[in-house]
């Protein structure tokens, strides 16, 4: 065999090697499944609907979120119990699913928040066709351009703290910045660019506090290892008895 002959039978071997790696898995239709990357080792805090924590801060009350100016109503009331007129969290138990005790949700009660405000944030909704990993599928693509909706609202995620395993779904944005793509899309398991909180770089409800076994009802000490999943991709579970889909 010449040399010339030898390096085409190299190349040809690489080339076949390479599909190889880049061959969709998991799907006998030969539709590739996307990964995401693992987020580890994330501050996560504790809020809920119906908590204000600031009443004079923008971002400092869970009666509205980003993508629901009636987020209160929706939900059902508050997520936890009215003492002396405020909303205040609850300790939730496996027994019950992790669902709230002093009220029936009429959405999914875990629910989370991530840093990417892809609706109300300018930055965010500009960038998001170029950052959010499932903007360019059809069902998206012609959302990009919309302004009254979403791309990331109801889309799930997986958690795991201290070796348990749960899932959520967006419903808000958040904590302290509104387009930290870096963290929240990139690939190099970067941290949050918020400074406050103790560095948080998600904020989770009752119901995730609870399944994940956070030490703390409504503190910033716990972390959580995250990922985006596809819904098809979240197991049968307590997450999946209310699946919120309204936009």
């Amino acid at each position: 065999m010449t040399i010339a002959r030898r390096v085409r039978s190299v190349l040809v071997l690489v080339v076949a090697l390479a599909l190889v790696g880049l061959a969709p898995t998991g799907s006998a239709s030969g539709k590739q499944r996307p990964r995401y990357p693992w987020h580890t080792r994330i501050v996560a805090t504790t809020f809920w609907v119906g908590e204000i924590f600031d009443a004079d801060a923008e971002d400092g009350s869970q009666m509205i979120s980003t993508y629901d100016d009636h987020w209160y109503e929706s939900y059902g009331g508050c997520d936890g119990r009215i003492r002396k007129g405020v909303c205040t969290t609850e300790r939730r138990f496996k027994r019950d699913g992790w669902f709230p005790r002093h009220m029936t949700p009429k959405q999914n009660p875990f629910y989370l928040d991530l840093p990417y405000d892809d609706l109300n944030d300018p930055v965010g909704f500009r960038r998001r066709g170029d950052v959010i990993p499932w903007a360019s599928r059809p069902r998206y693509a012609r959302q990009v351009d919309n302004p009254d909706v979403s791309l990331m609202k109801n889309r799930w995620v997986q958690l795991r703290s201290r070796g348990r395993t749960c899932y959520g779904q967006i419903q808000d944005a958040g904590p302290g910045r509104y387009h930290d793509a870096r963290y929240v899309f990139g690939r190099r398991d970067a941290r949050p660019a918020s400074k406050r909180h103790n560095n948080a770089g998600m904020d989770v409800s009752p119901a995730l506090n609870g399944c994940l076994g956070f030490r703390s009802l409504n503190g910033d000490r716990d972390k959580v290892s995250w990922r985006f999943v596809e819904f098809r991709d979240v197991p049968r579970g307590p997450w999946r008895r209310i699946v919120t889909r309204s936009r």
